[in-house]
């Protein structure tokens, strides 16, 4: 496994000290750090948000690029390369860069929106501002269970393609009954989409995104 690489934007329009908050965003398998990196100036065109993306350590795995875990059978990572990312990426997010959860968003695509439910959802981990998950879904896999508990009311903007052929759209059903019943504020999309980003849910996505991360109330 490789060291996490990561990028980031500064925001344009809040104190790059005290931004009004951060969006990290996690690629699927096979991309990079680069490849969300332009989703920033969409999700916020307003420039308020810090963005961190991050690369996964897997390197080594066909077809090439980045990963972040094995892939034994959809929906259920292998444990080993699952349980070392999750643990960097807490150590990377926690304590390298010190993110305040409260006023963070984590998201992804595919493999990324995997670990993002993971860090959002997982038990003992802080709680973020919300869950922004296209196309993945919340895993199976041995050491790590899901804490709803403690997240009460935790918006999670969630959109699949109906016509995914790598991760199904029950998945995404799965994961919306599960987090519903958990007491998350669950925002859900279906379209008649495959396995990427559809550009249908963007503005969505950004209207979500601005009343999650909306400016603190002045005293």
């Amino acid at each position: 496994m490789s060291a996490l690489v990561h990028r980031i934007r500064e925001p344009r329009n809040s104190d790059p000290a005290h931004p009004a908050g951060t969006l990290v965003l996690l690629h699927g398998r096979g991309a990079d750090e680069n490849d969300l990196f332009g989703l920033f100036d969409v999700l916020d065109p307003a420039g308020r948000l810090r963005g961190v993306t991050v690369g996964g350590p897997l390197t080594d795995i066909p077809p090439g690029g980045r990963h972040w875990y094995i892939v034994p059978r959809v929906g259920f990572p292998e444990p080993r390369t699952f349980a070392a990312s999750y643990a960097a990426l807490g150590s990377l997010l926690d304590d390298e860069l010190g993110l305040d959860w409260s006023r963070t968003v984590v998201g992804g695509f595919s493999q990324g929106t995997v670990m993002s439910y993971s860090l959002g959802l997982g038990a003992g981990r802080p709680a973020p501002a919300g869950v922004l998950a296209f196309s993945g879904f919340i895993p199976t896999v041995d050491g790590w269970t899901p804490d709803l508990g403690t997240r009460p009311g935790l918006p999670v903007f969630l959109a699949h393609g109906t016509n995914d052929p790598i991760m199904g759209p029950q998945f995404a059903r799965d994961a919306r009954e599960l987090l519903t019943a958990g007491g998350a504020d669950v925002e859900y999309h279906e379209t008649a989409a495959a396995h990427h980003i559809d550009p249908r849910v963007i503005p969505e996505a950004q209207r979500w995104l601005a009343q999650t991360l909306a400016p603190a109330p002045v005293a």
